[in-house]
């Protein structure tokens, strides 16, 4: 097994990890902070937008099953990279796209993906992609927050029908 991570974020982490737990290969998708200048923050501390963490998820994949841009394709499709600081209701720094790499390799593949999906959208991509300096796994209610709270009315009206838009069933995994 060849085992490999990358982090992204594409606005709330509790979307961004219910999509990635569903593929085979992925063998972990766990949600937490990235991309800012304050040590272990806190979630109450990233909402205030003034950590510059952004919500991610660090996805761990084998890649005999599961090839970085199979997982870098999809992330196009997961969100949309053209707005800034936002998706759909969630506003702010924290939910913004944003790629972040772990050597020069994944640092190509992160902008030749990107450069790939930009024909894609009418409007220019603004995602970040950066070095990762330090990833911040979240509390842990927010881990596997979907499998843990499907029938919450976010999960329901958000998540859920993301899910199945991209081809997925939306049942819960446990």
């Amino acid at each position: 097994m060849n085992n490999r991570t990358i982090v992204l974020g594409g606005g709330c982490f509790w979307c961004i990890e219910a999509l990635y737990r569903r593929f085979e290969g992925v063998l972990a998708a766990e949600s937490g902070y990235a991309g800012g200048n304050k040590p272990d923050p806190t979630y109450q501390e990233v909402c205030t937008g003034a950590t510059g963490h952004a919500e991610v998820v660090r996805v761990a994949f084998d890649t005999d099953r599961i090839s970085e841009e199979e997982i870098l394709s999809f992330f196009w499709k997961a969100h949309d990279p053209t707005t800034l600081n936002r998706q759909g209701a969630d506003v702010g720094t924290q939910y913004r796209s944003i790629i972040l790499y772990t050597d020069d390799e994944q640092r190509a593949n992160a902008e030749r993906s990107r450069d790939a999906a930009a024909p894609s959208f009418r409007d220019p991509i603004v995602t970040q992609i950066e070095p990762l300096r330090e990833f911040y796994p979240a509390e842990d209610y927010h881990r596997d927050y979907y499998e843990n709270n499907s029938r919450q009315g976010y999960c329901r009206m958000v998540i859920e029908p993301k899910l199945r838009k991209l081809g997925f069933d939306g049942a819960p995994r446990g």
